[in-house]
């Protein structure tokens, strides 16, 4: 058996693309000094993320991600509720859409609906957060069935879930 000098050796692929790091505008691109409070929320940052703690007296102050975004009016998650089904149970579902919130703001400080449009037969949720916007589709459709889809937009780091359910 002959054995190829070129045993073992991997060649590079250069046809491959290098990926980029996704880029979020909102999140800091330095560690924030701790303790900092966000002067329009009095969230607290501090070991690594922002919380909801009592205030530092002598914290420096900056606008955490969430409050910079409701400034902004650019939203991280939309959540479009749709059907035949909605309209008679439209306040059922948007009472659980506000628990589903509350719930996943007192974990994460960040996470925060920004409005609730009620558009006729159809409601438009914007989050501040990915997750939030996730929670709350995952949770109307563990409630209520229906069809639920999810779009990633990769390089703006949104998400946009979709329920549908008609009668």
């Amino acid at each position: 058996m002959t054995q190829n000098r070129f045993s073992g050796f991997k060649p590079i692929r250069r046809d491959r693309l290098i990926q980029e790091r996704r880029h979020d505008t909102y999140k800091s691109a330095r560690k924030l000094e701790e303790p900092t409070v966000c002067p329009t929320c009095t969230a607290v940052y501090r070991r690594g993320m922002w919380r909801w703690e009592p205030s530092f007296p002598d914290a420096s102050h900056h606008t955490c991600p969430a409050c910079h975004r409701l400034a902004d009016n650019y939203p991280a998650g939309f959540v479009s509720l749709r059907g035949d089904f909605l309209p008679p149970h439209k306040a059922e579902i948007v009472n659980l859409v506000k628990h589903e919130e509350s719930l996943e703001r007192s974990e994460r400080a960040l996470a925060r609906i920004m409005k609730i449009e009620d558009r006729d037969a159809d409601v438009l949720i914007t989050t501040t957060d990915i997750h939030l916007a996730r929670r709350v589709g995952e949770a109307v459709h563990r409630a209520y069935a229906g069809e639920l889809d999810y779009h990633y937009e990769d390089s703006e780091n949104r998400l946009r879930v979709d329920w549908i359910r008609n009668v």
